[in-house]
């Protein structure tokens, strides 16, 4: 299947690199775009709407330390990133809404193989609720 536009989700840590990378691999063999999305769920739902922060560079949308982590993110790679969705609430949902309204066809995360991870996972509710094929990259730290 040849992917038009692969969504890579993002944490704030250094192994997103290994995500970002496996997205721009992908898209120079196939042609497609990128787009990046980091959620923050850690407070709830502050505002509804995901900012386009690729689009709207002014607009920063969470802390100082995490804007820090977006901006190295988006200078991270030479590949043109066609949108970086930030947003806060539950990761899955704002996914889907992203997955919709833009014609993305692959979504690309992460998983830890530590204990935590066995307990709380940010790639299961993404696995239940996605509807396109999804890359599940296994990051070891």
């Amino acid at each position: 299947m040849k992917y038009k536009h692969i969504l890579v989700a993002l944490d704030l840590s250094e192994e997103s690199h290994v995500l970002i990378d496996r997205a721009v691999s992908m898209a120079e063999l196939l042609g497609s775009k990128v787009s990046f999305i980091h959620i923050d769920g850690t407070h709830g739902e502050i505002y509804p709407e995901l900012i386009d922060i690729e689009a709207e560079p002014e607009r920063k949308p969470l802390n100082e330390p995490s804007n820090k982590w977006l901006n190295d993110f988006q200078q991270y790679t030479q590949f043109p990133i066609e949108s970086f969705w930030v947003g806060t609430g539950d990761l899955s949902h704002k996914v889907d809404k992203a997955v919709k309204a833009n014609e993305i066809d692959l979504l690309i995360c992460g998983h830890h193989h530590d204990f935590l991870s066995k307990i709380i996972s940010y790639s299961r509710p993404l696995i239940h609720h996605s509807p396109i094929d999804i890359l599940v990259v296994p990051i070891t730290s």
